[in-house]
């Protein structure tokens, strides 16, 4: 992808230029380690492969403000007179940033790039008038849209969710901000469009009838397919699992319970998952195994890189420097064979404690080398054989005789009991469990 620097009124971070790439040896915090965007790593490009994207949400509207206290950084963009006029600097700064640090895509909530208005026709106004600047935007960087979606969570009016709300009229108010949203993505050239159901759920279940919500919101998601299909989106459709925080309990616990829904109501055609590392530690699992399940169901769309603290119990969406969580998720990514469209998108914020315009980078090359870190070492699993054979062998009576005969479902339980009868007692085989994360370690360490 051929990138040109995005050059506005205003430089919003001076003295920062490009952030090159300078390699394992550089102690430079503005400049990556191992991300090296040309790299080939199992027959693509690192850019290729990892497809990074910067959210205008954290990385735009946050200011470190959290439960007990207000923003501690203060950005120009937030100084300009009208919040048309702020959302307008702060699209120049949003691309100023994606082209002095060299990422493909960018992502956004209607409200995060627009400022919502005092009626459904004033909002549609605001985000039309954005949507034509970042238009612009987007021709003279080269810099292209992952994913848009709507904020359907942050007004009061949402207080019982969106879509799955027991009151129409909010139901109504969604579907006019889905269908705005679902505009701008398209004439923004977007290649995915996300459904974060922040509030879809309940808070309490004895006032709540859930079969009903359930039955909404798979009618509202296949109104809204129907409805981009009609004005040409050709992308995918995207649901990011979440188990609770802010509801009580929300219907996109995790994403065997996404994919359970989907086939359920005939949506796994158009529909796939936006896998969010940190949502997925709230639902028990780790980020690979929820990565994991999406792709053997054939449903891994893209993914929210970022992580949470383990000693919390809420959604803190740190910077993701984990590497096993980068190694373990790319190991996934390489063997479902890639993201496709979809891409890492970094919905990760500052903590509130860095306050300085360079930490923004900075938080960005770190989670972007992690990344890079960890195809790399996952490059290196997936095609060890000691690796691929572990797995395999632990199958292998599956392969050939009565095993094949019942994977092809040939085999009904009389003739299960017959053959477990004339057989002896099964042999214990190991798992080496051990033997398999020694490797991953090892490999690691090894070099590039």
């Amino acid at each position: 992808m051929t990138q040109t620097p995005f050059t506005g009124d205003t430089e919003y971070f001076p003295g920062i230029g490009a952030i090159p790439y300078e390699g394992p040896g550089s102690d430079n915090p503005l400049a990556f380690k191992a991300y090296d965007a040309d790299r080939v790593v199992a027959g693509k490009t690192m850019a290729e492969h990892l497809r990074f994207a910067v959210c205008l949400w954290h990385t735009f509207h946050g200011t470190g403000n959290d439960p007990f206290g207000p923003g501690t950084r203060e950005y120009a963009w937030n100084a300009a007179a009208t919040p048309l006029d702020a959302a307008r600097q702060r699209l120049d700064a949003a691309f100023e940033f994606f082209t002095k640090l060299g990422v493909p895509f960018w992502c956004f909530h209607d409200f995060d790039l627009a400022p919502e208005g005092d009626s459904v026709a004033a909002s549609e106004a605001n985000l039309a008038t954005m949507v034509e600047l970042a238009g612009e935007r987007q021709t003279e960087t080269g810099v292209e849209l992952l994913w848009g979606t709507a904020n359907l969570f942050t007004h009061p009016r949402y207080m019982n969710g969106g879509a799955t709300n027991p009151d129409f009229s909010v139901v109504a108010r969604a579907g006019a901000q889905v269908k705005a949203a679902l505009d701008a993505t398209v004439a923004l050239g977007g290649r995915n469009y996300v459904f974060w159901g922040g509030r879809e759920g309940y808070a309490c279940l004895f006032n709540t009838d859930t079969k009903r919500e359930l039955d909404h919101f798979a009618t509202f998601l296949t109104q809204a397919r129907d409805y981009g299909r009609s004005i040409g989106f050709e992308g995918t459709f995207l649901i990011e699992p979440k188990p609770m925080e802010p509801m009580h309990h929300q219907y996109d616990f995790d994403a065997q319970t996404v994919t359970g829904f989907l086939r359920h109501h005939g949506l796994a055609g158009d529909f796939k998952l936006n896998i969010e590392a940190n949502h997925a530690t709230l639902s028990g699992h780790t980020f690979a195994h929820d990565l994991r399940m999406a792709a053997d169901a054939g449903l891994l769309g893209s993914i929210d890189a970022n992580r949470g603290n383990p000693q919390n119990g809420w959604d803190t969406d740190q910077f993701p420097t984990d590497m096993n969580d980068a190694v373990q998720a790319m190991i996934v990514v390489l063997e479902a064979g890639g993201l496709g469209a979809g891409g890492l998108n970094f919905d990760a914020k500052l903590r509130r404690e860095s306050t300085d315009l360079e930490d923004l980078f900075i938080a960005h090359i770190g989670g972007m080398d992690a990344f890079a870190r960890g195809l790399l070492v996952a490059d290196r699993v997936v095609s060890h054989p000691r690796y691929r054979n572990l797995r395999a062998e632990r199958y292998a009576s599956f392969d050939s005789g009565d095993g094949a005969a019942f994977e092809r479902g040939e085999l009904g339980l009389a003739q299960l009991r017959d053959l477990a009868a004339a057989a002896s007692e099964p042999a214990r085989i190991s798992g080496k469990q051990e033997r398999v994360e020694n490797l991953i370690n090892d490999l690691m360490f090894s070099e590039d």
